[in-house]
Formats: C-alpha cells, sequence, structure tokens
C-alpha cells in the first residue's frame, strides 16, 4: 500500500513549533489549598460556587468531608451527597472531588440528581 504524501503539509507540520501540554490546575482558594492539598480536588464549577455563595469551612470540616469520602469509598460509593455544617457538596468519591456545593439557603426545594449515598459529617 502506498503511503500517501504530501509535501506541503509536511513543510507547514515541520516549521510550526510544538508547544507541551500541561494539565492545567484549577486554583485553590487560600486556606481550602493549604488544608487539602492533593486529597480532595475542587472543580471549577465548584470553586465558582464556594466563592459566590459565601461558604467557607474551616480544616475542621474540610476534615470531616474527607473522612466521609474515605468511608464512602470502602463502601463502593461513586457520587455523594456530603452534609458538612452548613453547606452540601456534590463529591465525585471515584476522582475525589468536589463537584459543587450549596449553601444552607438554598437547600429547601433543592433536588440532587445522579448520587448514590449521602454522608452526614
Amino acid at each position: 500500500m502506498d503511503r500517501i504524501q504530501n509535501t506541503k503539509i509536511s513543510e507547514l507540520v515541520g516549521t510550526q513549533p510544538v508547544a507541551p501540554v500541561s494539565p492545567t490546575k484549577v486554583p485553590v482558594p487560600g486556606e481550602f489549598g493549604a488544608i487539602l492539598g492533593e486529597r480532595l480536588k475542587l472543580s471549577g464549577h465548584a470553586q465558582t460556587r464556594l466563592q459566590s455563595r459565601n461558604i467557607e469551612l474551616d480544616q475542621a470540616a474540610w476534615d470531616r468531608v474527607m473522612s466521609g469520602v474515605e468511608k464512602a469509598a470502602a463502601k463502593g460509593a461513586k457520587e455523594s451527597l456530603v452534609l458538612v455544617d452548613e453547606a452540601a457538596l456534590v463529591v465525585s468519591i471515584k476522582n475525589k472531588t468536589v463537584i459543587t456545593a450549596v449553601d444552607k439557603s438554598a437547600l429547601k426545594d433543592n433536588v440532587f440528581t445522579n448520587i448514590d449515598s449521602a454522608i452526614i459529617v
């Protein structure tokens, strides 16, 4: 089988600089980033929700969230609703990523879908 050759494309491709592609990390607000490090990720959507809804959890609360995530993982959960203090977090257990966050005032009449477990910490 003959190889298709196009010298013009080869010339163009050969002269284009190839920039390395590196994964980007979502910037994490100060204390949260320092507390959790690599244990629990925060999606861009969740970060936006935490900031816009003024949800602030201290180190003890985040430690409880992580403990709940670890327990859910041990039980085979995939997507969990984590109720902590004045907030609800939807967490991907498999990816250890907070998907979204809701404050207490928005919990009323709210429906959470695509979860298979709930954790109260």
